[in-house]
């Protein structure tokens, strides 16, 4: 036998101290009693009392206390032995990092709404592998694919612009940096030749605005490895303002401007992101002022294939805990019922 929660036996102690306690109190109540009356007379006054029911009902207390607290401590007996499939997904979670990702036609900015749904993302998953490439016109594996969400969820959080060497958006980097992880996984799991490849995601956070448009031999390097890419375009195709912010006070200074001191408007380009997630088998998702989340994409996660990476069995116990606890319930009702008093003349 085990017990979900042993600690709660401990209650059990305080039996014999409501006992002891018991007996105290009616030594005393006694005690006191005898300055107005004797033994005798006080039984002829309370003759209806029924003594020995008041012991049962006493008893009876004490047990029923007894089977609520073993029940309260959850007791499991018995044994059922299953084998449980542990399956995952590989899932590389691309984050642009460019200087338009700080434009607020999203609230409060594009990166920190991408950041919020990789976050809720996170939550859904199990035993899936997870990384996280951050790029703009250069590309770095951030966080390498991982059970760890907890590590995800650190590198995520200090994925910010200025961590990188550029500010401009290129896709190529990112796509060799995602075939680069990809084909690391895949030779792992040549090692195992009774799994399976897991279906491989990469899911690409941006505003779409690449300035090179020369990632084609890169994004079909990654086909090749029969990668799913899902985009997701945050932004509005009217546009936003680029706030900078004083590092120092961390109030507005002005927006960013190009060269001829035009303050610089970034609009989503859903048009590519659509075209990559398309041509991959995967699917496009927006988010802008009526579009709010990637729950589609959370869903489209509960269909793809998943790799069988471990079998294992194991023993469940049996919680029986409402059996004590109907005890404890009769006990408790018995107490209830049971007259303290009977007619005189009851034998």
């Amino acid at each position: 036998m085990i017990w979900d929660n042993v600690l709660y036996l401990w209650l059990l102690l305080l039996i014999p101290v409501m006992y002891g306690i018991n007996r105290v109190a009616g030594d005393y109540i006694r005690q006191r009693r005898k300055r107005f009356f004797s033994d005798g007379l006080f039984r002829h006054l309370f003759s209806e009392r029924w003594d020995k029911a008041f012991r049962w009902k006493e008893y009876l207390f004490y047990a029923g206390f007894f089977f609520m607290v073993v029940a309260l401590a959850g007791p499991k007996i018995g044994t059922e032995v299953r084998e449980v499939r542990r399956e995952q997904l590989d899932i590389l979670v691309a984050l642009d990092l460019s200087l338009s990702m700080k434009a607020e036609d999203v609230r409060p900015n594009r990166l920190e709404k991408a950041k919020f749904e990789i976050h809720r993302m996170l939550d859904h998953l199990r035993n899936d592998r997870v990384g996280l490439i951050i790029f703009t016109g250069q590309a770095m594996l951030h966080c390498p694919l991982t059970n760890d969400y907890s590590a995800v969820r650190m590198f995520l959080d200090i994925a910010e612009p200025d961590i990188m060497p550029s500010t401009t958006t290129d896709f190529a980097p990112m796509f060799r940096e995602a075939v680069n992880a990809f084909t690391s996984s895949i030779r792992s799991y040549e090692n195992q030749p009774e799994s399976r490849v897991p279906a491989r995601i990469l899911l690409v956070f941006s505003d779409g605005e690449d300035h090179f448009d020369r990632y084609a031999a890169a994004y079909q390097d990654l086909q090749d490895l029969d990668v799913y890419v899902f985009t997701v375009g945050i932004g509005t195709e009217e546009g936003g303002t680029i706030p900078r912010f004083n590092p120092e006070t961390g109030e507005l200074d002005d927006f960013h401007r190009d060269r001829q001191g035009q303050v610089v408007t970034t609009r989503l380009h859903p048009g590519v992101l659509r075209e990559l997630a398309e041509n991959s088998g995967g699917q496009y998702y927006e988010i802008s002022r009526t579009a709010h989340n990637i729950e589609g994409f959370i869903r489209q996660l509960q269909h793809l294939e998943r790799t069988t990476f471990a079998r294992e069995e194991i023993t469940r116990y049996q919680n029986k805990y409402s059996f004590p606890a109907f005890l404890g319930l009769l006990c408790f009702i018995a107490v209830l019922l049971i007259p303290g008093y009977r007619k005189t003349g009851t034998k």
